[in-house]
């Protein structure tokens, strides 16, 4: 499972025209799920999302995670993080899981996040068009994987 963590001002998903998500200051989540995927790594990205300590405390330093601030959160589907560019042009997408095994994993690790945090937690639609806007603050930009996690 691959994430890219981004601290954000605010951050919306809009699919056909119409708001699916939107939030202010706290974390858009893109999520890249593979076949390998299980629960052991949802629950060990959903701890780690929730209390990674990126936002600024009074002093300006990275000390407070989201659930510190209050922060809001999106979950964005992201099949693309699991691209393979190693041969040719066009990138290959066969290590990322199939919608009868990314989807159960994707909705389960939305609960695991809202339940591990106490946070709302927004989505977007898996395999739909979405148009993903954000004001990234810092930029802080954080790329997490359960597979390099030691």
């Amino acid at each position: 499972m691959r994430a890219v963590i981004q601290r954000v001002s605010q951050a919306s998903v809009t699919i056909e025209g119409k708001v699916k998500s939107q939030i202010g200051p706290g974390l858009l989540i893109l999520l890249g799920i593979e076949e390998e995927d299980a629960d052991e790594d949802i629950d060990w990205l959903s701890k780690k999302i929730a209390q990674l300590r990126i936002f600024g405390d009074e002093n300006g330093l990275m000390n407070l995670s989201v659930q510190d601030i209050q922060g809001q959160i999106i979950v964005v589907s992201q099949f693309t993080l699991h691209a393979s560019t190693k041969k040719g042009n066009r990138p290959s997408f066969i290590r990322a899981a199939k919608p009868d095994v990314a989807i159960p994993l994707y909705e389960k690790f939305v609960a695991t996040l809202r339940a591990t945090s106490g946070l709302e937690v927004g989505t977007g639609e898996f395999g739909a068009d979405m148009k993903v806007a954000l004001l990234n603050d810092g930029p802080v930009t954080i790329l997490m994987d359960t597979k390099a996690k030691e």
